[in-house]
């Protein structure tokens, strides 16, 4: 007999449903055209993460070592990614404007991204 997958939240982003363990999406989402939609957003250098983000992630680290959501819980965790605070959507001045980039570990970024923040 295997072992019972144990429960986990449904992966489409923002739903806090539960779904059975090997399952991937809640009633409501199976099936949703989130594939669709990300083949329409296009690949990661056609939305601007190209050579000129990656220097500019790197240097933006140096500057920035720490999760700034960690240290908000007096926690020191190095951060690996630059996140846009408000999301650009397309938007090149707000993908590019300083004042919209905080450092975050990858567990912070990903907590934000699956609440859609």
């Amino acid at each position: 007999m295997s072992p019972v997958r144990p429960h986990k939240a449904c992966a489409y982003p923002g739903c806090g449903a539960v779904v059975p363990g090997g399952q991937r999406y809640c009633g409501k989402h199976k099936g949703s055209d989130r594939k669709r939609q990300d083949e329409r957003r296009g690949t990661a250098a056609e939305r601007g993460y190209d050579r000129r983000w990656r220097d500019y992630r790197t240097a933006y680290l140096a500057v920035h070592p720490l999760c700034v959501e960690c240290e908000r819980q007096g926690v020191l965790r190095a951060a690996t990614v630059v996140d846009h605070i408000m999301p650009h959507r397309g938007d090149m001045g707000l993908f590019w404007d300083s004042a919209n980039h905080q450092a975050l570990c990858k567990r912070c970024h990903d907590r934000k991204t699956a609440k859609g923040e």
